[in-house]
């Protein structure tokens, strides 16, 4: 392949690129046989503000550089232009006998990362529902089965079994149970264990099964 047709072919793969990718993908063909790089073909050179004839690099700089550097593909790399743009950069090179040309493609994502800064304060939140809910819990729940007790209307220590299961049924009927450490907290109000509270609400959920199927 000759360096005019390597050059067309870049040009042609260059410019095919830009219009695939938009007005914010720049696409160029560089002579990396001359260490400062000149930009023979540009496409969306708005991105860098660069035009054909140009030797700055994506970061605006000019310098020359040595022949190991210029023999290396860069692939997916991360830029920040001088106006602050953010930009992802790729450089392919194509080594003929008496060329080496690259195709160049910076794509400027930084409206994308203000979209996805934006996108994630909006889906930020500072705690789920149902903790902020349950948030005063303690003092609800205290409530809740101080007005269960009330309903019964004997003081803690005179319940007997059936009457705790009453209470059990009582509080589950307040959706009591749907409050975080609920089980615990009856637990210790009624000085039994954490078994006898789930126990209950077994055998309360075999009534409402068994009510159901009548």
């Amino acid at each position: 392949m000759t360096r005019e047709e390597a050059f067309e072919f870049l040009d042609r793969t260059a410019k095919g690129i830009a219009e695939m990718f938009g007005p914010s993908c720049e696409t160029l063909v560089q002579d990396m046989g001359n260490p400062r790089h000149p930009i023979l073909s540009i496409y969306n050179g708005q991105v860098s503000g660069r035009e054909v004839g140009s030797t700055l690099d994506i970061l605006g700089s000019d310098k020359v550089l040595d022949a190991a550097t210029l023999a290396n593909d860069f692939v997916n790399l991360y830029a920040t232009t001088p106006s602050g743009q953010q930009i992802k950069s790729s450089t392919f090179h194509m080594v003929g006998e008496d060329y080496d040309l690259a195709l160049g493609i910076d794509f400027d994502f930084t409206v994308l990362s203000f979209a996805n800064r934006t996108l994630m304060g909006l889906m930020n939140a500072e705690a789920d529902l149902q903790s902020a809910l349950w948030a005063g819990g303690a003092g609800q729940m205290n409530q809740i089965f101080e007005e269960c007790l009330a309903a019964l209307g004997k003081p803690i220590e005179e319940l007997n079994k059936k009457d705790r299961f009453r209470l059990v049924t009582l509080l589950d009927q307040k959706n009591f149970f749907s409050f975080r450490k609920s089980v615990p907290f009856v637990a210790s109000r009624l000085k039994v264990s954490r078994y006898t509270v789930y126990k209950y609400l077994g055998e309360l959920a075999d009534e409402k099964a068994a009510a159901g199927k009548e």
